[in-house]
């Protein structure tokens, strides 16, 4: 199967958070998008491994995603090395996305800056044919993603790109509120967390009303970019 756009994140709920409303629009446009979690999130304050691999899955659900994979780095520890950019790479050639987003350049959290990083890393890499490898007994071909972007995530980081997701703003924070063990929930009776609160929830939302106000739509997420942007015409962009 062929990708047009595989997310990345480090944890899962990274690309619910920070993404999913252009996923969503984009499977709506016909695209094929898939996830790849780099962790199980085993070290979250809430939860376990176990109901995380469970609310990766009902998310996916909710977005419609083609496929969704879980490399099980460990969480809190995996570097950017030759062993951890040697399993994206097999993933990018296995799936060939257009497409790479990957975790903030910088944030509150290591492991998501580490993210940012090596799946960059992994992106170039993986366009060197010299570099070989094998996925599920099969010798793979070079392939290089033609762009890579960065969603934001805890940081008010400046974006180079916005993308209107009015429209699928409710299926975004549906996808969001499927990982009941981490987000706001008042029965919820595990220690307090900085996403655990009603207030952080409710950011998703006025994070993405704010976006969407600084390009005039109901709601918008925001992009870093590695290299300019590029387009045929002026008159492309809104």
């Amino acid at each position: 199967m062929k990708l047009d756009i595989l997310a990345i994140g480090a944890h899962p709920d990274d690309v619910e958070l920070s993404c999913s409303g252009t996923l969503a629009k984009e499977i709506a446009n016909g695209k094929k998008v898939g996830i790849l979690d780099l962790t199980r999130g085993e070290l979250g304050t809430r939860g376990s491994a176990e109901i995380r691999d469970q609310e990766a899955k009902d998310a996916a659900e909710i977005l419609g995603v083609s496929v969704r994979k879980n490399l099980e780095f460990s969480d809190g520890f995996f570097i950017n090395n030759t062993a951890h950019q040697l399993e994206i790479i097999k993933i990018l050639r296995k799936y060939r996305p257009e497409i790479v987003f990957c975790n903030a350049v910088d944030d509150r959290h290591i492991d998501h800056g580490k993210g940012s990083k090596l799946a960059s890393d992994a992106c170039f890499l993986s366009g060197l044919r010299k570099i070989e490898t094998t996925f599920e007994g099969n010798k793979q071909k070079a392939w290089r993603p033609k762009q890579v972007y960065h969603y934001i995530q805890w940081k008010e980081l400046q974006p180079d790109i916005l993308v209107d997701i009015s429209g699928f703003m409710d299926q975004k924070i549906a996808s969001v509120k499927a990982y009941r063990s981490q987000f706001y929930d008042e029965n919820n009776n595990e220690p307090s967390t900085p996403i655990s609160s009603s207030n952080f929830l409710d950011s998703v939302s006025y994070r993405a009303r704010n976006l969407g106000r600084l390009m005039n739509v109901d709601y918008a997420e925001g992009f870093t970019v590695e290299r300019c942007p590029a387009v045929n015409s002026i008159f492309d962009l809104i």
